[in-house]
């Protein structure tokens, strides 16, 4: 069991969270940070920003290189003694996924690979691998379970490889907690929004936001109908560290993020709202934006009774705070692109 926040007997509680410079990992950090833990960081800042972690960058060790290179330099240097790990450094967003296939996967599978071998080799503290509602795949139900099926499309369509990497990934995860009793838990994020994200990989909130603060056309993909469901990132992170503090957590996978739905065109019309914007929504052809095959979930809900039956969540932000707050931070001067994903 990792030594808690608040007890000092031993030894500060140290942190290693890779991609910790990206858009949830900055936020742990911010979280891990408030409560005076010792925070490293294995970030090659591809997706990630170091300008995420300007405010601690006088008080967390930030390896700026991929995930192989700093697991090296921590052996090498023995700097290896971790009370937490974090896996979060992944290939992510539909559009990176399709520009770069093989890239993706390599990164998605042998990078968790090589964490979880790090975390089995010193000393198995409790280790949280981020995983992705894509791997239900196309659903069966219109909520998802995480007993549930995962039927995933043709492999000769590229939009599947992430699903697969991504299980795989829990397949390694849940093999090395079976074989190596390595305390680890999986969490499937669900649609998770909120400032520092951003629109360059097909991520749709930033792109709404960004299209509406210059008033520019808001691009909504097929009918608009397809339903997801938003949960800011500064609550997403306050339920990380409660499932490693869990031991019947240990070994299974969660669903983590919001049980709320909205459809992609009832946020777009919100977005005009608290951005008070005159934009106008247009309708955009999934061939127009994507390769021929590409195929759309319609509906994406999380069962969180789970995740609700280990620890206490409910939400701090609404879709309207949040919405608001990452037009705040693109207002002033954060990097964005403008346009959507649906």
């Amino acid at each position: 069991m990792a030594a808690s926040s608040t007890d000092q007997s031993t030894h500060p509680v140290r942190v290693l969270i890779t991609g910790g410079a990206g858009f949830i990992g900055s936020h742990l950090v911010d979280a891990h940070r408030a409560k005076g833990d010792e925070v490293v960081v294995i970030d090659d800042c591809s997706t990630g920003q170091a300008q995420n972690l300007m405010a601690h960058q006088d008080q967390i060790t930030l390896h700026r290189c991929d995930l192989s290179e700093g697991l090296s330099t921590l052996r090498s240097s023995q700097d290896t003694r971790f009370d937490l790990i974090y896996h979060l450094a992944a290939a992510v967003g539909v559009d990176l996924v399709l520009e770069d296939p093989i890239g993706s996967i390599r990164t998605n599978v042998l990078q968790t690979d090589a964490l979880l071998e790090f975390a089995r080799e010193f000393g198995s503290p409790p280790t949280f691998i981020a995983s992705s509602s894509e791997v239900y795949g196309r659903p069966g139900a219109s909520v998802f379970s995480e007993e549930d099926d995962s039927i995933f499309g043709p492999t000769s369509v590229t939009r599947w490889s992430y699903a697969h990497a991504k299980a795989i990934d829990e397949h390694l995860a849940l093999a090395y907690a079976q074989q190596h009793q390595l305390p680890v838990v999986v969490g499937r994020f669900f649609n998770t929004v909120g400032p520092r994200q951003i629109g360059r990989y097909g991520m749709v909130l930033p792109r709404f936001v960004s299209a509406a603060l210059e008033n520019q056309p808001i691009r909504v993909f097929g009918d608009g109908k397809q339903s997801r469901c938003f949960c800011d990132v500064r609550d997403v992170v306050t339920v990380l560290p409660k499932l490693l503090a869990n031991p019947d957590a240990y070994g299974r996978v969660m669903n983590i993020g919001s049980d709320r739905a909205i459809s992609i065109l009832e946020l777009a019309e919100l977005v005009k709202t608290v951005v008070g914007s005159d934009s106008a929504i247009q309708r955009v052809e999934y061939s127009e934006a994507y390769p021929a095959g590409f195929e759309d979930l319609r509906h994406r809900k999380p069962d969180l009774s789970r995740l609700r039956s280990l620890v206490e969540f409910e939400y701090s932000y609404s879709l309207e705070e949040t919405i608001a707050d990452l037009a705040e931070q693109i207002k002033n001067g954060a990097p964005h692109q403008s346009g959507v994903s649906g």
